[in-house]
């Protein structure tokens, strides 16, 4: 790992220093560790619940990090969504089913966050994550 020379402003470096400061430690670090925290924030715009959701699995163990990774939609939802998928592209979904539909997407969509999340941090602990681990364990 290098060193890197980045320049920041007059600005950005007092107000880091006052922070340092009041934290009793090196500009230097605080910095770094703030950058580094910044750039492990999802890209996406997530809300707050979410965001804080993900953020709180750091601490989770790692077989909890393995249940998560391995969960599944419920197959009965699976199979209303893809009815309801149909249907809307058929152009025949009413209002209520178009609302129900959207709910199970983003349903879907914070399950593909909190797989992708816990399968994330289980390589930075080591792991070897493969679609074969990946598959349901039968409980």
């Amino acid at each position: 790992m290098g060193i890197h020379m980045v320049p920041i402003s007059n600005r950005v470096y007092e107000k880091a220093q006052r922070m340092a400061n009041q934290l009793s430690q090196p500009v230097d670090d605080l910095i770094q560790n703030k950058l580094e925290s910044l750039l492990d924030q999802p890209i996406i715009d997530l809300p707050a619940d979410e965001l804080a959701e993900l953020q709180a699995m750091v601490y989770l163990s790692d077989d909890t990090l393995w249940t998560i990774a391995r969960e599944q939609m419920q197959p009965d939802l699976q199979k209303r969504m893809s009815a309801l998928m149909n249907k809307n592209s058929e152009g025949t979904i009413t209002s209520e089913e178009y609302n129900e539909l959207s709910s199970l997407v983003e349903r879907g969509e914070r399950l593909m966050l909190r797989k992708a999340e816990a399968m994330k941090l289980l390589l930075e602990r080591g792991y070897s994550v493969t679609l074969a681990e990946l598959e349901p364990v039968d409980g």
